[in-house]
């Protein structure tokens, strides 16, 4: 299999991280590069700043630069560096990062880029408690790229900030009336997602179990199998479905996903990937791992209908 296949191919547990950095005002003025990544899934061109930004007139934010024409569309620009709280040292020819997930496309001002890396999932740590503390909750995890370490971004966050995204919390659905209760297992790494997710499935009636990451969550499920087999129970009388995340420090969603359905006692499992990923071009990674459904974060709205509706529809098939 050569290298390109790799990258194309969905359920291997690695990732492609587009790596930048920002150009801090160190101690007696020495510039010193603080290094990040984000999925290069999000990120669509990146484009040279022109001299001049139309200002910003729709948002509060420190952050938001204003917007340039690129093409056939007007593109919000965001300085990174305000939104991390880092004071960049201002340079010639900085780049943009024009960004698109959950529908909307946005430039994010750095420093500089240097270069694509591959890495594995499981050299992703979840960030350390001082990390995940930071205001504003930015950092997903670190990855070591070479001889320095490198912060995972949140963009999404940056764009909730900024208003761009509803991120208004959906009101619980109502539990209706059930013989037997549902239950789901809920793979997120974000505190926040979490919170909702296992707000609304717990008020829509189901039981639910919550890990963090895929390599948690599989784990479980491999506890629950050795737990039908002791006890002679069916897979799915232990759980219904499992709603997973993609991006996750240890395994993605894609490949729990690859070992669910690969798996003889689990694959009859529902599975349904919620991401800020999914979009008509990448909708073929969930599909080649065998995903039941994919639904991009911002549908918080109908989630337990939609996980609700195909576990009942699996159980009649079985005729449960």
């Amino acid at each position: 299999m050569n290298q390109t296949n790799i990258l194309l191919e969905s359920g291997t547990n690695e990732l492609e991280i587009i790596e930048l950095y920002l150009t801090e005002k160190g101690e007696g003025g020495q510039a010193v590069n603080a290094f990040f990544g984000v999925n290069v899934a999000k990120v669509l061109e990146i484009i040279e700043s022109p001299p001049h930004l139309e200002p910003a007139t729709s948002s509060e934010h420190p952050s938001y630069l204003g917007v340039i024409p690129l093409r056939d569309m007007v593109l919000p620009v965001v300085d990174l560096s305000v939104w991390l709280g880092v004071e960049r040292a201002p340079s010639n020819h900085e780049p943009i990062l024009v960004t698109e997930f959950n529908g909307v496309r946005t430039g994010f001002l750095v420093s500089g880029v240097t270069m694509i890396h591959r890495v594995s999932w499981s050299d992703v740590e979840p960030p350390s408690r001082y990390l995940s503390e930071l205001p504003g909750n930015c950092i997903t995890g670190t990855v070591r790229l070479g001889e320095h370490f490198a912060l995972l971004l949140d963009l999404e966050r940056a764009l909730a900030e900024l208003n761009a995204l509803d991120t208004s919390e959906p009101e619980p659905e109502p539990a209706p009336e059930t013989d037997t209760p549902l239950h789901v297992l809920l793979v997120d790494d974000s505190t926040s997602v979490r919170f909702l997710l296992r707000r609304n499935f717990e008020s829509a009636g189901f039981v639910v179990d919550v890990k963090n990451n895929g390599e948690d969550a599989w784990n479980h499920l491999l506890a629950l199998k050795d737990e039908a087999a002791r006890t002679g129970a069916a897979m799915t009388s232990l759980l219904d479905a499992v709603v997973s995340d993609v991006e996750m420090p240890r395994m993605d969603g894609y490949t729990l996903t690859k070992n669910i359905k690969t798996d003889a006692s689990l694959k009859a499992l529902p599975v349904i990937l919620f991401s800020s990923l999914i979009s008509k071009g990448l909708l073929h990674k969930g599909q080649s791992v065998g995903a039941d459904a994919q639904i991009t974060k911002p549908e918080f709205g109908g989630l337990t209908h939609q996980v609700r509706d195909m576990i009942l529809a699996r159980r009649a098939e079985q005729g449960a």
